[in-house]
């Protein structure tokens, strides 16, 4: 329970439903510790929030518990996110919590505290194939909400003992119902920020976290010239046009981000287009395997639309993706996404992106 709207009504729904609920809210970092905007947090793990989540838990007439994740959350979370931007990746902190964090450390305190299902108020649904026993994740029917995209990453075992009770809900649908239970929590607003980043600033936030040698500045370059200095190459990212600094006839756009020689490579528009794309860190849902080449929507990052590609896993267990048109700024570190129809069929992390047409 982060005290918002979307787990606020979740929570409420399941007490109507007979389910006996424990109500936890975790506590993913210090506030000392992150930086920014701290006096004035708005983020899914304030205080304010926190106090919300009490309130209601209380309201609706079960306990409830603030645990502290922070050091895991430093671990698996934080220190990926540092480590991924410098390594000339663009990472999601998101997807990654939802796997280490939400589902793997918060199964480990329900088993501590006897419950049998975790529940969450994500905007997705779980299927589930009885005669082969496997479970995924299809789309919410609120385009504008839908969280598919960022829970690819969760396993079977976890699906398994997992319930999303605004499934099927719209936004709107989400707050009348906070309404009609009489919750308090109807007219709060959205939180959109990375929750450990509170002023949405990463390039301040990895000034403050990284080393700093790994921060100076070094030589954005074109078609193997030098043509400009750049802040820092973690400061940049794939398809990045504004804030480049350099000045040229047409405009120009990150094409790369070379850590080993400090350089960021910049070039034309088209220059960004690549018809293909590894991903490691595979996870299936709906197949047990993807042997086999399947034409699927592929999403290369949360807002894309996703376009049709031929998907298959290696024999390396590398998911590779061949799609039917060039696609634009395929960035190292976000996660691709395939789909059927609504379906998730699986997902990973991208690695390289290249053009596999003669």
């Amino acid at each position: 329970m982060s005290g918002g709207v979307d787990s606020s009504v979740a929570a409420g729904l399941l007490v109507e439903q007979g389910y006996t609920c424990i109500g936890i809210t975790i506590k993913t970092y210090r506030y000392e510790d992150v930086g920014g905007n701290v006096g004035n947090d708005s983020s899914c793990c304030s205080l304010d929030g926190i106090n919300d989540a009490r309130r209601i838990a209380m309201q609706l007439g079960f306990p409830h518990y603030t645990v502290d994740f922070s050091e895991v959350f430093r671990e698996k979370v934080i220190d990926y996110f540092i480590e991924d931007y410098l390594e000339g990746n663009t990472p999601n902190p998101c997807v990654r919590c939802n796997r280490t964090i939400k589902w793997e450390q918060m199964l480990h305190k329900a088993d501590a505290l006897g419950a049998e299902y975790i529940a969450t108020g994500h905007y997705a649904s779980i299927e589930h194939d009885p005669s082969t026993g496997r479970r995924w994740i299809r789309r919410s029917p609120d385009a504008s909400k839908d969280q598919s995209y960022m829970l690819w990453s969760v396993r079977q075992e976890h699906l398994a003992r997992t319930l999303f009770p605004l499934a099927g809900f719209t936004k709107d649908q989400s707050r009348s119902e906070g309404a009609r239970l009489q919750l308090g929590i109807e007219k709060k607003g959205e939180s959109y920020e990375i929750c450990f980043i509170p002023d949405n600033d990463y390039r301040r936030f990895l000034r403050d976290n990284a080393d700093p040698d790994q921060l100076r500045g070094g030589n954005i370059v074109r078609n193997g010239e030098v043509i400009g200095r750049h802040e820092g190459f973690p400061f940049y990212t794939i398809g990045q046009r504004k804030g480049l600094g350099v000045s040229a006839p047409d405009p120009l756009f990150v094409l790369d981000v070379i850590p080993a020689t400090n350089t960021v490579v910049v070039g034309a528009e088209e220059e960004l287009l690549h018809t293909a794309l590894t991903a490691h860190s595979v996870n299936l849902l709906k197949y047990a395997d993807l042997r086999e080449p399947r034409t699927l929507m592929a999403k290369i990052r949360y807002k894309d639309e996703g376009a049709p590609a031929v998907c298959w896993v290696d024999d390396e267990g590398l998911l590779q993706i061949r799609f039917d048109e060039p696609r634009k700024a395929i960035a190292r570190g976000q996660s691709v996404v395939m789909y059927e129809g609504d379906d998730v069929v699986g997902g990973g992390i991208i690695a390289s992106a290249f053009d596999h047409r003669g």
